[in-house]
Formats: structure tokens, C-alpha cells, sequence
């Protein structure tokens, strides 16, 4: 199959690393042996919640869906960005570009999905977003839209705990949205930079399922090529809100392949198809490990970089994983004093994992740790979990910027996904530490254990490939167990 003919094509690193710019080769998405498929995300809706969509972009226009696409700002269907001299508005705009600009006409680059559609939903320009326009914004036409892209959250400052309010938690659940990047209905994306290391911009999270692409490591010009306002292109188009999108193409392939994957179909084969590839942590800080299944997980990549090709073969052989179950495993609720030497808390948990009832949980997706804590500062507080078959996440790790003293975690939910296949029965530890050269005074005043997954093996499909594939591995682990 030939390549794009697009200009800006060959700058497109992320879909195709050749080396440009002093990359890595092949750490790319692997979008060309989806294309040879013959998927390019036809009959797929993505909706950028952003800034505004510049709409009659010539390398946009014809992918473009009016009809799913709505200005919540000024309460008008035309999202178009509002113009100001330094083209603050930008961002939505670029974003499309990345998911569905069109192939071979001699504009920019192309898109992930260069066939599928995007839905532009304008909800972040105006002074302050209030709770009703997350809300509008992420129950809006659900039936239209398959995929909801969204880089943004709350204040980036590293000492904002914000989480979804109620009327956009309800419209999360009630559309299975696009959420917060520790909900369990969302899929938390990472960044990489051409040569591997994460972008240094990153959140650092157990959420993170996976890892797409920003820009280059010698030079910002080698961002993201794509769309750009006023019909133009840009090659500086970068920072963390540039994966999101890559993901959103890359899943309107999949789903272009299976069109009845859903939400958690999608995670499982992410999980399963995603490549450790050649990334790494530029500090050294975080290591590639293998989870007590034998997938391999990264704290600042989850299970590595997608992979369109294997995501789009293992689709099209996928068979929608069985109902999943949510099982309350326990919870210890007497305040237990945080060491101030720097010594850790220890708490444990011993579960059957709700086994001979409803919600019996056998394989696991997404963990979660409720936790009420305080501490003198909380910015120098650490939690870890660590699962019956040796996993230990790091679901809460020192924010320099965050003084709280006050308010600390009520009923927070951390969450997890390196665990994921895990079998969930026995002891689970929460390390409770205070990272800090002052003394300071923390407790953890409760922690409640929550399980999610399945009962059945969610892996019924065949084993695409080699039989190293992951799908295989996981497989073998747990019929090792059972005997």
C-alpha cells in the first residue's frame, strides 16, 4: 500500500517514524497496517471537546459531521472558534486535524482516521466552565458520537484535586463519556516524544492504560503536523492535549473493525496489543515491569504505545467481553497514624473477592483504593497498592506544589489499571508514606477496597499471531492456575 502523498506527511513522525528528527525508527502508532486492512475510520464519530473546530478547514470540511456538533459557549450548533489576535483558540482545531484530515489532497497531513468524522463540541473558551456545560457538553448526542476526545482537566498548578461534580459525573456515566483521567470510564493517554522518553509535561499516573506521541525531543518545531486555524497548518502543535486525539483515531479504527467493541472491549484490547516499544523514563525512575499475569506496565506509559495494526486485527476476532462486576472487597475504617521518620504504614486487606455471591470479581480490569487522608501537607504524601500476586502500583505520588494542609482526600477513589487480568483473591497492602525532609503529621482516617472486572475469562478470542502474543500469555497464567 502507498503512503500519503500529503505535504506534511513525512512530518508525521508519530504515524510513521523513520527517523526523522533523530527518532527512534518504527516508535510510531503503526497506522499503515491498519490502512492495509482497509480500515480508515469509516462510520466513525469522534467528538473534540475543546476551543471550537474550525469547520471550513479545506483538509476538514468533508469529515466534518454538522449534525453531532453543538457550541455550548454561546449556545449555537456552529463551534467555531472564537478569533483573537494570537490565535489562542487553536487548540480544538489542530486537535481534529490529528484525528480525521483528509488523505491525498495535497493539504497538511493526514489524520489516524483520515475516512472517520469529527463532532466539534466548543465548551472551554469563557471565563470560568461551569458544571452545566461539562455536563451538556458530555451527554451531548450520545447516539452520534463514538468517541469523545478531551485534553483538558482541571487546573494544571500540581496542587488542584479536582474531580468530576455531580451533574458531569451522571453524564459520564449515563453516555459512558469522556470523563476525568482517573475514571474507570475513560481511557487515561500518555505522552511520548520521538526518541522515547515521556514528554516531561506529563501527569504521571496508575490510570494511564497507555501512550500515544507529542513532539520531538531536539526541537519543538517537531511537534504534531496538522490542521491549524483559518485553513492553514502547523508543525508546533505539542504538549500532552496532542495524544489524546492519536488515541481517538486510533480507537475509530478499531471500532471501524468491530463496530460492537465497547467501552470496556476497547480497554481490554488496548491493554492487550499495546508495545513496550522503546520507551523509557529519562530519569530512570520508573521501570518496565510485568504484572503477576505477564503483561508488562510502565507507571508512566501503562501497557506501552497503541498499536493501530494489532489493535485492528484483534478487533475484527474480539467477542464482546462478559458483564462486569463491581465487588466492595473490604475497607478498614479506625484512623491509623502515618510515620513521621519516613517509615510506612502498612494496611491490609484480605478479600475472597466477593466469591459465591453476584459480584464475584476472577479477572480483573480497574482497582480502585478509597481513601480518607490528612496530612500537615499533603503534597507529601505517597500511597502504593500492591495486589495477592505481587503488583505494586504507585497510585499517589509526591506533588511539590500542592500545600494543603486542611482539606487532604475525602472518599478519594485512586485507581489503577496494572493489575489488569490479575486474579484478585487474597491479601492487598496499602504503603501509606510521608515524603518529606520536615517532620509532618498524616493519617489515613479510612481505606475501602473496590474490584472491578469479571467473573468469566474475558479473553475468549482466538490468538492473533504468534503465540507470544500477550493475549496468549495472559491466557496460559491463569490456566496455570486453575490447575
Amino acid at each position: 500500500e502507498k503512503a500519503p502523498t500529503d505535504p506534511y506527511f513525512p512530518l508525521q513522525w508519530y504515524l510513521r517514524n523513520t527517523g526523522q528528527n533523530g527518532g527512534k525508527v518504527r516508535l510510531d502508532l503503526n497506522v499503515q497496517a491498519a490502512w492495509d486492512q482497509g480500515i480508515t475510520g469509516k462510520n466513525v464519530t469522534t467528538a473534540i471537546m475543546d476551543d471550537g473546530v474550525d469547520y471550513m478547514h479545506p483538509d476538514l470540511k468533508y469529515n466534518y459531521n454538522a449534525e453531532a456538533s453543538y457550541d455550548f459557549s454561546s449556545n449555537d450548533p456552529y463551534p467555531y472558534p472564537r478569533y483573537t489576535d494570537d490565535w489562542f483558540n487553536s487548540h480544538g482545531t489542530r486537535c481534529a486535524g490529528e484525528v480525521a484530515a483528509a488523505r491525498d489532497n495535497g493539504i497538511c497531513g493526514v489524520g489516524v482516521a483520515y475516512d472517520s468524522k469529527i463532532a466539534g463540541i466548543r465548551m472551554l473558551d469563557q471565563p470560568y466552565m461551569t458544571d452545566l456545560i461539562e455536563a451538556n457538553s458530555m451527554g451531548h448526542e450520545p447516539h452520534k458520537i463514538h468517541i469523545y476526545s478531551a485534553s483538558w482537566g482541571p487546573t494544571d498548578d500540581g496542587k488542584t484535586v479536582d474531580g468530576p461534580r455531580n451533574a458531569t459525573m451522571r453524564a459520564i456515566v449515563q453516555g459512558v463519556n469522556e470523563g476525568y483521567a482517573a475514571s474507570m470510564w475513560t481511557i487515561s493517554i500518555n505522552s511520548a516524544i520521538n526518541d522515547g522518553q515521556n514528554a516531561h509535561y506529563d501527569e504521571s499516573c496508575s490510570s494511564t492504560l497507555a501512550s500515544t506521541f507529542s513532539n520531538g525531543a531536539k526541537d519543538p518545531n517537531t511537534g504534531v503536523a496538522t490542521t491549524d486555524l483559518y485553513g492553514k497548518c502547523t508543525t508546533t502543535h505539542s504538549g500532552t492535549s496532542a495524544a489524546a486525539p492519536e488515541a481517538a483515531g486510533v480507537f475509530a479504527l478499531a471500532l471501524e473493525a468491530n463496530p460492537s467493541l465497547t467501552w470496556r472491549d476497547i480497554q481490554h484490547i488496548t491493554v492487550l496489543t499495546s508495545k513496550r516499544n522503546s520507551l523509557f523514563d529519562a530519569k530512570n525512575r520508573f521501570h518496565w515491569t510485568m504484572n503477576g499475569v505477564g503483561l508488562e506496565f510502565n507507571h508512566l506509559f501503562g501497557f506501552g504505545v497503541l498499536d493501530a495494526g494489532s489493535m485492528v486485527t484483534l478487533s475484527k476476532q474480539w467477542l464482546t467481553c462478559p458483564p462486569r462486576y463491581h465487588c466492595e472487597a473490604g475497607a478498614i475504617v479506625e484512623p491509623m497514624k502515618i510515620p513521621s521518620n519516613g517509615a510506612s504504614l502498612y494496611l491490609k486487606i484480605n478479600t475472597n473477592a466477593c466469591a459465591g455471591s453476584d459480584t464475584e470479581v476472577n479477572y480483573l480490569e480497574h482497582v480502585q483504593a478509597v481513601i480518607t487522608a490528612n496530612c500537615t501537607r499533603r503534597g507529601d504524601l505517597e500511597f502504593f497498592l500492591t495486589s495477592p500476586m505481587g503488583t505494586r502500583s504507585m497510585i499517589l505520588s509526591r506533588r511539590k506544589n500542592d500545600d494543603d494542609h486542611r482539606d487532604g482526600f475525602t472518599k478519594w477513589p485512586f485507581m489503577t489499571t496494572h493489575t489488569w487480568g490479575e486474579y484478585p483473591q487474597g491479601t492487598w497492602i496499602l504503603e501509606a508514606r510521608i515524603n518529606s525532609q520536615q517532620p509532618r503529621i498524616g493519617f489515613i482516617k479510612e481505606w475501602s477496597l473496590v474490584l472491578h472486572g469479571t467473573k468469566e475469562a474475558p479473553y475468549r478470542s482466538l490468538v492473533p499471531g504468534s503465540p507470544h502474543s500477550k493475549l496468549a500469555i495472559v491466557k496460559k497464567a491463569h490456566e496455570e492456575r486453575k490447575m
